[in-house]
């Protein structure tokens, strides 16, 4: 895995270079390799900045970094097992497992929160970068295992964490999204992960419904929606031993600019929580981030924020006060009609783009488009919506 010392003078010459021109352009015979490795610190500048950094770090093929985790979302699960670790003094809890380690990044930034860790992989190239990075990032004290989780499982000793990202590709490479389906197949290992962990930590993709993956996993403890800058990105499920029948759900969004908005709820809540509607939007619209949408918390979130909901299907949300503290987007509501010929020929005479968006409305944001010519972009939002009275509407409004 170590580089010549002009290998690395290419790289960082040519490091913010588009790879397919540098491929035209010259004709060593390390090439494949050069390429690669820019391909991955490119990728790394945005999503894992503080491994581009270090220019030691290997990276491998492109699909592994393209399906491995963002260091927004690394830390937060980093902060879950430092909660783990602080939840006990016992000897266990000092121990971590990567059952599915891929590049690693998932690893590298839990790890630190445990005194002994475990990275296993079945791919031994990615065993043997994994290695290397290990080392340039000081995780001296991480364990590099090439084996299949569920075989390295069998004879290792209780960890107080597991961390399984199963795999979503079939062997043909196809996306795949049900539980039984990805690599492995935790409805085969549910038992020996609890027996041989006292929690453990499974991320999924967010288009798993959460309902059915409750059903399927059993034992979960947490559910938590993760998002980053209000796009949905990995689901994570917290199982252990003691688990009740109603998990917490934990709704996120990371902010890349810094801080995030953090939402907590029981789906029992939920479903008990009183809310009003309101017969018209008032001065301030409000829309839930994506994590509290995919999470389903669409009356506790009006009930904790005291907001009323437009139509019980429409998802968006109305106050005459502003609410600054709003865990999603906040407008400012300019005018509102009913998009009849009329009125959409005089709102077009001085409106040529805006950002439109489509809740609970019988259309399509591409017909609204060409319907209207509107472009997108610009400072102003048009929601295309229905109100409690079955009314379908436009209503027209900007970011506050």
């Amino acid at each position: 895995m170590q580089l010549s010392l002009s290998q690395k003078e290419f790289i960082r010459t040519h490091g913010e270079e588009d790879v397919r021109a540098l491929a035209l352009r010259f004709s060593r015979d390390d090439m494949a390799l050069l390429l690669s490795q820019i391909a991955g610190r490119q990728m790394a500048r945005l999503k894992i900045p503080s491994w581009y950094e270090r220019e030691e770090i290997f990276y491998p093929a492109h699909l592994p970094l393209e399906q491995a985790s963002s260091e927004l979302t690394a830390r937060y699960k980093a902060s879950l097992a430092s909660a783990i670790t602080d939840t006990s003094v016992e000897a266990v809890n000092g121990r971590f497992a990567d059952l599915t380690g891929g590049m690693g990044i998932d690893f590298s930034f839990m790890a630190p929160c445990f005194r002994e860790a475990d990275y296993v992989e079945q791919n031994g190239e990615l065993c043997q970068i994994a290695e290397h990075n290990f080392g340039v990032l000081g995780l001296h004290h991480a364990r590099v295992n090439c084996d299949h989780a569920a075989h390295f499982l069998e004879d290792a000793a209780p960890y107080g964490l597991i961390y399984l990202d199963p795999a979503r590709r079939d062997e043909a490479g196809r996306k795949v999204f049900r539980i039984e389906d990805c690599t492995p197949d935790l409805t085969e290992m549910n038992a020996l992960l609890l027996q041989k962990s006292e929690q453990v930590m499974v991320k999924y993709s967010p288009m798993l419904d959460i309902s059915l993956a409750l059903k399927t996993l059993g034992n979960v403890n947490e559910v938590h929606v993760v998002s980053v800058d209000n796009e949905c990105k990995e689901l994570l499920f917290l199982l252990s031993k003691t688990a009740g029948e109603a998990p917490q759900y934990v709704a996120v969004n990371l902010k890349r600019s810094g801080g995030e908005e953090r939402f907590s709820f029981a789906m029992a809540q939920e479903q008990q929580a009183e809310i009003s509607f309101a017969d018209a939007p008032g001065r301030y619209l409000y829309e839930p981030n994506a994590s509290i949408l995919k999470a389903g918390a669409f009356n506790m979130v009006a009930h904790s924020y005291r907001v009323k909901k437009l139509h019980r299907n429409s998802h968006l949300y109305t106050s005459d006060n502003l609410i600054s503290d709003f865990p999603g987007r906040i407008f400012g509501v300019e005018k509102l009609f009913v998009p009849n010929r009329n009125n959409i020929r005089l709102f077009l005479q001085d409106t040529k783009k805006a950002n439109i968006a489509v809740r609970n409305f019988p259309i399509t944001v591409a017909e609204i488009r060409r319907r209207t010519g509107l472009t997108e972009g610009g400072d102003l939002y048009l929601f295309a919506t229905t109100l409690f009275d079955e009314r379908k509407v436009w209503i027209i409004c900007r970011k506050v």
